[in-house]
């Protein structure tokens, strides 16, 4: 299953959604809203079909294609890079788990672009947390009632569909967590709060209240075993596509840099041949070849079909994702250190170092590294014999 092509057309379809992004991106960073217009390029490239199957439509990507599309948009904004891979995240989920009725109506309009899926899993009190759920569905006459707040939904105000997590129905614990996809036109839902963040503003990431119901086949996989999907796809798909836009946006500005410091304004502001200099443009390129290369270990153990639930993956797994949201902000504060205030520090450079420094400080919070440094904790005591993916 591992290969290293990707689709064939893929370049042509991310050369029309970035350049459209890099258009809108001053405008969408500075007002903080989401962007519309890369949106739209992504409907009609057919790029959110990009892991359904070509029986259904869409393009039939594979993880592999997924990180490559990512990483692309990355360089161009991370706030794209992060909405497109949490959506391919949802479809893939679709893809594997849907009942064969929900699939057979929804996975086209996926395929055809009418459909952006966000995820609802965050939940007041335990944050991102996928393991437990405290609201709960409710049996109503065949139908499944939702009520549900998320504190953090990205992009919700302007998704099609939701995958949302909730307590199974009936006396279901906490840890009985099920899935369940409703579309728009099946919820009320309602938006609060104002959406100001340092960084990642383009990602809209406001709370939402949905309400309403969905037929008993709109749940996704097995009532109350979400833990299955989120060990299969929702955890090794988050861990590939977030490290993707991170590396992407931090090669991005890397690049920028190189192109700056190589072009004859450059070379008459700055010492090239400086060993500082040097010593820091080394190491922010040697982090980056770090996060790369933990991601094509991770991707080749995920596309070789391989148990995922056994420790040492699960340690790749998220030993990627910690080591990513770490080493891609450091690699751009070298970058900060190497140009100095003009470039490093200031709005209008053409380097972009700012906006990636204020993006990529959320890395590390997305779902936070303290808790997955606690989950490492266990696994390491469980692999005595300390065994690699």
């Amino acid at each position: 299953m591992s290969t290293d092509v990707v689709l064939p057309d893929l370049d042509s379809r991310l050369a029309e959604v970035t350049a459209v992004t890099e258009a809108h991106l001053a405008r969408t960073d500075r007002d903080a809203v989401f962007p519309v217009e890369a949106l739209a390029a992504l409907r009609r490239t057919g790029l959110l079909g990009l892991l359904v199957p070509t029986a259904h439509g869409g393009l039939g990507g594979t993880a592999r294609d997924l990180v490559a599309a990512t990483s692309t948009l990355g360089r161009a904004d991370l706030s794209v890079a992060m909405v497109f891979a949490m959506h391919c995240q949802q479809a893939a989920a679709l893809v594997r788990y849907a009942d064969r009725r929900l699939a057979a109506s929804l996975l086209p309009r996926v395929a055809g672009g009418e459909v952006y899926l966000a995820s609802v899993t965050t939940e007041a009190g335990k944050g991102g947390h996928l393991g437990t759920a405290d609201a709960r569905l409710t049996d109503s006459g065949g139908l499944l009632e939702i009520d549900r707040f998320a504190p953090v939904v990205t992009g919700g105000a302007h998704a099609d569909g939701f995958l949302v997590t909730m307590r199974a129905a009936g006396d279901a614990t906490a840890h009985e967590v099920s899935l369940v996809y409703a579309n728009r036109d099946q919820l009320s839902v309602e938006t609060s709060g104002d959406w100001q963040p340092m960084g990642m503003r383009a990602s809209h990431s406001v709370p939402l209240r949905l309400t309403g119901r969905v037929p008993a086949h709109h749940i996704v996989g097995t009532p109350g075993r979400f833990h299955e999907i989120a060990a299969d796809v929702f955890g090794p798909l988050a861990h590939l596509g977030w490290s993707a836009a991170w590396l992407g946006t931090a090669a991005g500005a890397l690049s920028r840099v190189l192109r700056m410091l190589r072009s004859p304004a450059g070379r008459e502001r700055f010492d090239v041949g400086s060993e500082l200099l040097l010593t820091r443009l080394s190491r922010s390129r040697q982090r980056l070849d770090t996060v790369h290369a933990l991601l094509q270990q991770a991707l080749a153990t995920v596309e070789a079909g391989a148990d995922l639930s056994r420790p040492a993956r699960q340690l790749l797994l998220n030993s990627l994702k910690i080591t990513a949201s770490e080493q891609c902000p450091a690699a751009v504060d070298d970058l900060v250190e190497a140009v100095g205030l003009r470039h490093g520090y200031l709005k209008d450079s053409p380097t972009r170092l700012e906006l990636a420094v204020r993006d990529l400080r959320s890395a590390g919070l997305n779902y936070h590294n303290d808790r997955l440094h606690l989950a490492d904790g266990r696994l390491t005591l469980r692999d005595q014999g300390v065994t690699f993916a």
